[in-house]
């Protein structure tokens, strides 16, 4: 793994960002994500469009529905620190 070098982070992703990027990978519409954790359609939509805060227990939702950790939806900037990946 010598010859391994991370990758350059060349965007940033807001949290609604990340949200909306992981339901699409899940190919879900933001109704059936809806209907799979309660959070009214309206609410999804102004989470992925930042214009409300997501939250720990809406993430915890949100995360077990899109079968990813909350930390990826918390975190989208997050890496561990160049030294913590040798």
């Amino acid at each position: 793994m010598k010859e391994y070098r991370p990758a350059k982070k060349r965007i940033s992703v807001s949290i609604g960002e990340s949200v909306r990027v992981v339901r699409q990978l899940q190919e879900l519409s933001q109704n059936q994500l809806a209907q799979l954790t309660g959070i009214p359609q309206a609410t999804i939509s102004a989470i992925e469009n930042d214009r409300v805060r997501l939250g720990v227990e809406r993430a915890k939702v949100l995360a077990k529905a899109l079968k990813c950790h909350p930390g990826v939806l918390v975190f989208p900037g997050w890496q561990l620190p160049s030294d913590a990946a040798a």
